[in-house]
């Protein structure tokens, strides 16, 4: 028995499919670059020409006005006491070549700061690049911390194994993995060491303005420390900076809030209901000192987290504020 033929209707050639670039953005992609432009933004802090120009010419005017008044007092007074007057005038040289030195000090470490920025981005524009451009940025951050004596093994396990690796990405990650994973620990160390200490004046203090005093200090000098951990230099006007753009980021990313959702795995429950009030706030202003500390790592460090995993800022305030409020179990890190 026969079989009748079966016919296939094939699509017409000319009936393309669908471009792939022609789908829309994922929406996830779109939200996360919006963020990272208005902390971009908002970190920035730049600002207009007629503002630059007012701010120069006041600080023009003012050191102008000091200037000739101290000069007019000290020659009046080499008249009067020329003693006293040789002594004022050696103090005005003194406090002259003092401020001269604190300038130049500040210069280099906003200097500082601007080329960690500059690295944090030629380190991001490095992994979509070439090979050559990747290796370019691995030989800038390997001369950046070539005189810190605490790397040198990471930087030799650099140089050894980054000669094998042939792709941008990959030799950005091995950069990432050897060199910020010490750094990393040891501002982990600093920011849980803050909140310990915040939680505990918090908790132990009754004075009233004792936390809040205790919470500014220790968040200061948390984010100083955390920016020389990272190859950063501390001065008055960039440790200014530094806390500003901190605050910047934690204003565009949202993580200012805190509530019994962060510190319910501290230790179980509702926490701000089983204990008193103090232990409460003490917990609340350890975790809000930790967050500032994670902020301050992701301002302050060269390059962002890829290859290594973001602290997660609950694991953070478990770990700095069991030590106060509990104890940890045996063999826990």
């Amino acid at each position: 028995m026969s079989q009748k033929p079966v016919v296939f209707e094939l699509e017409p050639e000319e009936q393309a499919g669908p471009n792939v670039r022609d789908a829309p953005p994922v929406p996830e992609f779109e939200e996360q670059t919006a963020r990272q432009t208005r902390i971009e933004t908002l970190a920035g802090g730049h600002r207009s020409g007629w503002s630059r120009w007012v701010w120069s010419l006041l600080a023009g005017l003012v050191a102008t006005i000091v200037s000739v008044a101290a000069w007019d007092y000290a020659s009046s007074l080499l008249d009067r006491l020329p003693v006293l007057g040789l002594i004022v005038s050696a103090a005005m040289v003194a406090l002259a070549l003092a401020a001269l030195v604190f300038c130049l000090k500040e210069m280099a470490a906003l200097g500082r700061l601007r080329r960690v920025d500059g690295l944090r981005a030629a380190c991001a524009a490095a992994r979509a690049g070439e090979v050559q451009q990747a290796q370019t940025q691995v030989a800038a951050l390997q001369r950046f911390y070539a005189g810190r004596s605490d790397l040198d093994w990471a930087r030799r396990t650099l140089t050894d194994r980054k000669a094998d690796i042939f792709d941008a990405d990959a030799l950005i990650d091995l950069a990432e993995a050897e060199l910020m994973r010490p750094l990393d620990a040891r501002a982990v160390a600093e920011i849980e060491a803050a909140a310990r200490q915040v939680a505990g004046v918090t908790a132990l203090v009754p004075l009233a303005l004792a936390d809040v005093i205790t919470a500014l200090v220790a968040s200061l000098r948390m984010i100083r420390r955390i920016a020389e951990t990272y190859g950063g230099r501390s001065g008055l006007f960039s440790s200014w900076r530094l806390t500003r753009a901190v605050l910047s980021h934690l204003v565009a990313t949202g993580a200012v809030a805190v509530g019994d959702d962060l510190l319910e795995p501290l230790l179980g429950g509702s926490i701000l209901s089983r204990l008193s009030r103090r232990f409460g706030e003490g917990l609340v202003n350890g975790a809000l000192t930790a967050r500032v500390g994670l902020a301050a790592m992701e301002v302050c460090r060269p390059m962002e987290f890829q290859a290594l995993q973001k602290p997660s800022t609950r694991r953070v305030v478990q770990r700095a504020l069991t030590g106060v409020f509990g104890q940890r179990t045996a063999g826990e890190p």
